[in-house]
């Protein structure tokens, strides 16, 4: 499909028909790069997308025991922190 580019104020746009945004499920932000040339436009992805489905696979899996033991005791929580 070609397109044109429009005015935007100082920059360009182009128009993305709705048939093209809901079968690439694009939100109301977009990935933008470039690539050997070639403009991409992708839907954005969540920082933290996955860990819930992560996080299930290792408690499923017994891998999720805390790092730092919670009964680690220290001086710091023997301190009187009132001023």
């Amino acid at each position: 499909m070609k397109v044109n580019l429009v005015s935007i104020g100082n920059s360009k746009g182009v128009r993305i028909p709705a048939s093209i945004i809901k079968e690439c499920g694009l939100g109301n932000q977009l990935e933008m790069r470039v690539e050997k040339g070639v403009v991409v436009l992708a839907p954005t992805t969540s920082v933290r997308e996955g860990w819930d489905a992560a996080f299930e696979k290792m408690a499923t899996a017994g891998d999720d025991a805390p790092v730092i033991p919670d009964t680690l005791e220290n001086n710091f929580d023997a301190a009187d922190w009132t001023w």
